[in-house]
């Protein structure tokens, strides 16, 4: 590939590494790990990078060939073989981080097959210095609601046999249960171990057909990382759940819309009167909807309900973008502009679940997108969360829909909104209302 001058005396490089047919992982001496941003390489070095973070996981790549530097040489290359046992076959290596942080850069990779897609994570990049993995991501929430450190299986399955004597015919428990024990959903093992936010999935089904929907797949090439709840549980039911989690945590969070369910908006029959019930037993706690905004008018009458706040998922603030990933089905963009103005015109808390992808959310245009958008609507709140989908596909779509130039670095724009938005909340989790006038300090 093209020769770059990288070079700096002063800094050092991270190693990179790759990855045998077997998925063992090895460093590749002579080469230093390369960032991928759109059409960007960046070598990395140890200030590009932190060390990876406690829960996250490695991952390689089939299919693809690791793009890396070759620091003697000055140049970075595609690497079909392993330069120091030739013949054999090498493949990237990505990081998948821990909660709480979002990727600065992607693992550098080129396809071998255009046609093959990346099952739903996020694919960071990583390397190898002093004894150590490094992660190209900035920590964005220092909560350790989702630590897997708090989470040992012993305590949640304790947590899954009290709630069973608590509450046994209810068959919303017994989904979390699968969620919790099966799928591993840090939201669910909340639950069970009473703390932070309870999950409370509703809804069978969607009104938008997102590329990177980790619970239902029209693509038969991407797997679904977990099966979508199969029933509608009764108002008493939800109540239930939210109830006992509100009385048992401080400052707890209960919130409709998780990965395991379709858009919570198109289960407000039973939402409503779930809502209205648990208002009846308790003040406490915040009641949340993690939602895509695509009904104000439900929306309306859950805020009279008792909802307190909501987090409307998006991947652009501009509508080709914004279309191009959740594919709606018989709503509109303007529905989810509507929905933020009414719920910050009611005085509600809103966050935006800002899902991104370095290469696309860093460029010039959708950052000034993005500024004109909270000029406009001043949102409370920006949960910076990795998109779980094919980078380079990705990239591909978001470009057939509008036009990218520059690329300006995830954290020159997350510094860039954090200066002009001052009263901007960064974070990952869900507040509790206890915490709405927190305001995160960039490191």
């Amino acid at each position: 590939m093209q020769n770059n001058k990288f070079r700096n005396a002063d800094t050092q490089w991270v190693t990179a590494l790759a990855a045998n047919s077997s998925g063992e992982i090895f460093e590749l001496e002579g080469y230093a790990a390369v960032g991928m941003a759109g059409a960007l390489f960046v070598p990395l070095k140890k200030h590009n990078m932190i060390p990876m973070p406690y829960g996250s996981e490695l991952m390689f790549l089939p299919k693809r060939y690791p793009v890396l530097y070759n620091i003697d040489e000055d140049i970075i290359e595609i690497i079909e073989e392993n330069p120091y046992d030739p013949g054999e076959p090498v493949f990237p290596v990505a990081a998948f981080n821990s909660p709480g942080y979002v990727n600065s850069y992607i693992s550098a990779y080129k396809e071998i097959d255009p046609d093959n897609y990346l099952p739903l994570f996020s694919y960071g990049a990583v390397g190898w210095a002093e004894d150590q993995f490094y992660s190209a991501a900035i920590q964005v929430d220092k909560e350790p609601r989702q630590d897997l450190r708090y989470m040992s299986r012993e305590k949640v399955v304790a947590g899954v046999e009290k709630m069973r004597k608590i509450m046994p015919s209810n068959r919303l428990r017994k989904h979390l249960e699968k969620c919790a024990l099966e799928y591993g959903c840090p939201a669910g093992k909340n639950f069970f171990l009473a703390r932070y936010e309870a999950p409370l999935p509703a809804s069978r089904s969607c009104n938008a057909s997102c590329l990177g929907c980790i619970s239902l797949q029209q693509n038969n090439s991407i797997p679904c990382s977990q099966e979508r709840i199969d029933f509608t549980p009764s108002d008493l039911e939800i109540a239930e759940i939210a109830v006992t989690h509100i009385r048992q945590v401080k400052n707890s969070v209960v919130s409709f819309g998780q990965g395991c369910e379709g858009d919570p908006l198109l289960a407000a029959d039973v939402i409503e009167p779930a809502i209205c019930k648990i208002r009846r037993s308790t003040i406490s706690g915040t009641i949340n909807m993690n939602t895509n905004g695509s009904r104000p008018d439900i929306l309306e009458k859950l805020f009279d309900a008792g909802l307190d706040s909501i987090r409307i998922s998006m991947n652009s603030v501009r509508e080709a973008c914004y279309n191009a990933y959740f594919r709606p089905k018989g709503y509109t963009f303007s529905d989810v502009m509507k929905s933020i103005e009414t719920a910050l015109d009611r005085k509600k808390f809103v966050s935006i679940n800002y899902l991104n992808s370095p290469g696309f959310t860093d460029t010039f245009e959708e950052s000034e997108a993005f500024i004109r958008f909270r000029k406009k609507l001043p949102v409370n709140m920006i949960q910076w969360r990795n998109l779980n989908f094919d980078p380079v596909k990705y990239w591909e779509k978001m470009n057939k829909a509008a036009d990218h130039g520059h690329v300006l670095g995830m954290e020159n724009i997350l510094n860039k909104i954090n200066k002009i938005f001052p009263d901007l909340i960064f974070g990952y989790f869900n507040p509790p209302k206890e915490k709405w006038n927190f305001k995160y300090e960039m490191d």
